[in-house]
């Protein structure tokens, strides 16, 4: 089979795409005929070996899938050959990755893909609709009525927390950094969108939210703290999601007398039962026509390592070239 993989981290220049032995399933296992995967920033870490990880080489990139079962392990219950899934989650703990064009998946992992929606949609929504989901419900506890801020809300993230708090009833803010992307955050549901670059965000949220900001999605490797926390409202939350070596000054004496609460968000230490939550979320907001993938292109997997070099530029280099997620194609 094809598939895009390493023998070694590196730089996006080190990712071979060629041909691996197709996978065999385990017991618990299905094998998946891989109908697109998509390209997260987590991947770029680990492949350039920025976040420490036991990899066996040849090692297949990516996290994310969606397609269609053709063979399932003896112990297998409830998926059969011909059903359309989506997983997340792979890459890790000693699995190998997505980007192939078939992938052995556990049981546990798979989620169903609702009837009508595409491999490609799906799988744009799935490592970022479970950490928007997750964060918003679970750790911001976001509620009807109140203010939610999304400091960059046209991103894959971003756009799935813009979107899943107006379902959810918030009152939503969120920045951009072009005309384009703002109009895009206002098509996705937002009530206040802001470019960052020309208008006076802090001034605006002030005027939106006189009390304050309830949750505050925070999305940048280094959060300017001391702003944010100007900007809660009492009780107010904060959701930090980037910024592995970040190591800012905190105001900690006007966050405690607000009775602020911070939370650390990393969706890979989600448990099964808390991502099949989400999931069963996702797929319910995605065919009610709530939930809309932010797709920025759609690549043939043989472009998998010009796939990194955009998401690092955007990332890391915070160059904005992206709006939504990298999808590939087998």
């Amino acid at each position: 089979m094809k598939a895009a993989f390493i023998n070694q981290t590196g730089t996006s220049d080190v990712i071979i795409y060629g041909d691996l032995p197709a996978p065999k399933p385990t017991k618990r296992q299905c094998i998946v005929k891989v109908g697109a995967v998509d390209v997260n920033p987590i991947d770029t870490y680990i492949r350039s070996g920025a976040i420490p990880a036991k990899l066996s080489f040849p090692f297949v990139l990516g996290r994310d899938l969606a397609g269609t079962i053709v063979e399932t392990g003896a112990s297998v219950k409830g998926l059969k050959a011909g059903d359309r899934v989506w997983a997340t989650n792979q890459g890790a703990d000693g699995r190998q990755g997505t980007f192939a064009e078939f992938a052995a998946v556990d049981q546990r992992w798979l989620n169903p893909t609702p009837a009508g929606v595409s491999d490609e949609d799906i799988v744009a929504l799935s490592l970022v609709g479970i950490t928007a989901q997750i964060g918003l419900v679970r750790y911001a506890n976001l509620k009807s009525g109140e203010i939610l801020f999304v400091n960059g809300g046209s991103g894959g993230v971003g756009s799935c927390v813009v979107q899943m708090g107006k379902i959810l009833g918030a009152r939503v803010i969120t920045t951009s950094g072009t005309a384009e992307k703002v109009e895009l955050c206002r098509k996705l549901g937002a009530d206040l969108a802001l470019n960052y670059k020309t208008d006076d965000v802090d001034g605006a949220i002030k005027a939106f939210a006189p009390k304050g900001v309830n949750v505050w999605w925070e999305t940048l490797r280094e959060p300017n703290f001391d702003r944010t926390v100007g900007l809660l409202a009492m009780r107010g939350r904060m959701i930090i999601m980037a910024g592995r070596d970040a190591r800012p000054a905190f105001p900690v004496g006007p966050f405690y007398v607000k009775d602020c609460s911070l939370h650390g968000f990393a969706m890979f230490n989600a448990s099964i039962r808390e991502q099949h939550a989400a999931a069963n979320a996702i797929n319910r907001w995605v065919t009610e026509g709530k939930l809309k993938a932010r797709i920025d292109r759609i690549l043939p997997l043989s472009q998998a390592a010009e796939a990194h070099r955009l998401q690092e530029e955007s990332t890391i280099k915070q160059s904005g070239a992206l709006a939504g997620k990298i999808v590939l194609k087998p």
